[in-house]
């Protein structure tokens, strides 16, 4: 099974190219996700009010919101985000493992790594292919604002990322979202086709529109 890792700029569209592949027939795993779904673990929740009492609430969820408040309000060596991710990350690692696992023994020809974390937690090491979404700036920026976030939140997110121009260099492969989904598409086939997998048929997407 190819095991394809995909990285990119906040915003960079990289849920529609993993759904690209998967139309293909790509298993994707989303680390994002799973990341969601490991917040709210009993074990995790209260290690997170231990650090962070003011965390708020809902039916005994953590609120995403109020978290990361919290969590991206530092850029320092000993920031809350390094602090929140030596919770997280070790269960995400595990899950991560555990779905491409089960994927390879169902014999699935391909699987999609989407980790907006990939290179800092080492993910990539799980990968055989990494592919760099790359779009525009400005088009990231309007998809920040349709999120509800000002472009001011994007930059102060990417902060704590490796660089758009370390992850383009780190990666084995290109696709340029910054246009239609059609020419996106078509450059992901090209790619499963470059690899020699075995590929299921698939549609244009119903909406141009990136």
């Amino acid at each position: 099974m190819l095991v394809i890792g995909l990285v990119g700029g906040v915003a960079s569209g990289k849920s529609f190219v993993a759904q690209c592949f998967g139309d293909l027939g790509a298993e994707v795993v989303d680390a994002d996700k799973i990341g969601h779904e490991v917040l709210n673990r009993t074990a995790v929740i209260a290690q997170i009010l231990r650090l962070w009492p003011d965390v708020q609430l809902v039916d005994g969820k953590i609120v995403r919101s109020s978290l990361a408040k919290i969590v991206f309000a530092s850029v320092a060596d000993d920031c809350p985000l390094k602090k929140l991710e030596s919770i997280v990350h070790p269960f995400i690692g595990q899950q991560i493992d555990l779905q491409l696992s089960r994927m390879a023994e169902q014999l699935f020809v391909a699987a999609v790594l989407d980790a907006p974390v990939m290179f800092k937690t080492g993910w990539d090491k799980r990968c055989d292919k990494i592919v760099f979404v790359d779009t525009e700036l400005s088009v990231r920026q309007q998809r920040a604002l349709s999120r509800g976030w000002s472009i001011e939140e994007l930059a102060q997110r990417e902060q704590f990322q490796l660089s758009v121009e370390q992850k383009r260099h780190l990666a084995t492969d290109v696709v340029d979202n910054s246009r239609s989904r059609s020419e996106t598409l078509a450059q992901v086939e090209r790619l499963w086709n470059q690899w020699g997998l075995r590929r299921m048929p698939i549609s244009s997407p119903s909406n141009d529109k990136i």
